[in-house]
């Protein structure tokens, strides 16, 4: 335990030697007391583990080659905020570097001599698969041997798990190699993972694959959806889901477009729209599973539309933030929303959707 407690706080000092063994304690007046140190303001902690959850197709993996190539420029991170350039070290046993995650991160302009591929590790001479709990001395001695890194990134974090994934146990004690990693080299951890089958409607911080223990130890969860927007299109977002160490709301729309990033090759890479505020459960339209429960609400969810909306074009983001004051669901004023035939239009290229009664309601 007291090795556990130097890798987790260097500064530390070193338990003295010799002594018998027995309870190691540490008083809190002892402990210094600090802020959370992020990569990405209120998204991405250093030292820590954080999930990006979502469905196949919505393009986790490229979100991931975004925020890896941001990091290795220091360059804007959505909504803001920028680091230090650091070194990224990214796992991956669903895609190849050459034809898929290089090309993505020339397409989000990652500076190349900052992105590193775990491609096995030597045993005996021989090179074998990549395994965190018998490889991890040789993984601290490489991070230490480039002088650190800023982020690593694990598609998917299951691989970890050499236990059974379903049972929480077996997921804490597979994954406290990578917690103890990540805070012994303060880089930021980001492991991938899918939506449940059959989760649709549930909290999305519980939808994740496997079991409880992957949401438990994360202490941040992303989760990446296609969600339909207000003028009846379909969007893409990143809402934060989880997060024990600060908000635990808000989100982005993002769209994955293509870029050719040199003759006869092109790449997905990430485009960042506006910030969103409201929970995730909201920003992926999931409210209540209960379906009579807003169906009950059916009558005082078009009487409260109609009041809001009698003044004229209100923003969409407005119109929530009062129907969760007035405890009305999302999903009800929605289907007030259809029912009453509300116009919906966008007041400018950065101003958001507004909605607004036709003129005969």
């Amino acid at each position: 335990m007291g090795d556990i407690y130097r890798l987790r706080n260097p500064q530390s000092q070193p338990l003295s030697q010799g002594k018998p063994d027995g309870l190691v304690v540490l008083a809190a007046s002892d402990v210094n007391p600090q802020p959370v140190n992020w990569l990405w303001e209120g998204w991405l902690p250093r030292g820590k583990l954080t999930i990006l959850g979502g469905q196949p197709g919505q393009g986790k993996t490229t979100i991931a080659m975004a925020l890896a190539a941001r990091t290795t420029t220091g360059g804007l991170f959505p909504g803001g905020g920028t680091c230090e350039p650091g070194n990224v070290l990214i796992w991956s046993t669903e895609d190849d570097p050459g034809d898929t995650l290089k090309p993505r991160l020339m397409a989000a302009n990652a500076d190349m001599e900052r992105i590193h591929f775990i491609q096995g590790s030597r045993v005996e001479g021989e090179v074998r698969a990549f395994d965190l709990q018998r490889d991890m001395e040789h993984l601290n001695a490489w991070v230490e041997k480039i002088g650190g890194i800023s982020l690593m990134i694990l598609d998917p974090v299951v691989a970890v798990v050499k236990g059974d994934s379903h049972k929480n146990t077996e997921v804490r004690r597979d994954l406290q190699p990578l917690i103890d990693f990540g805070m012994a080299s303060n880089a930021a951890v980001i492991g991938i993972t899918h939506f449940s089958k059959g989760s649709k409607g549930q909290d999305p911080a519980q939808r994740l694959v496997g079991s409880i223990g992957f949401a438990a130890v994360a202490r941040v969860i992303m989760v990446a959806a296609k969600v339909q927007s207000d003028d009846g299109e379909d969007r893409r977002v990143l809402a934060r889901a989880k997060s024990n160490i600060g908000p635990d709301d808000g989100g982005f729309e993002y769209s994955v477009a293509q870029a050719e990033v040199k003759s006869g090759l092109t790449a997905a890479h990430i485009q960042w729209g506006q910030q969103l505020t409201g929970s995730a459960r909201d920003l992926l339209h999931e409210g209540d599973s209960d379906n009579d429960a807003d169906e009950d609400q059916g009558d005082e969810a078009e009487k409260f539309l109609k009041a809001v909306l009698a003044e004229g074009p209100t923003p969409v983001k407005a119109i929530m933030q009062e129907a969760k004051d007035a405890g009305i669901s999302e999903k009800a004023v929605r289907r007030a929303k259809t029912t009453l035939h509300v116009i919906i239009k966008k007041a400018g290229m950065t101003d958001g959707w507004y909605w607004q009664l036709p003129k005969m309601t």
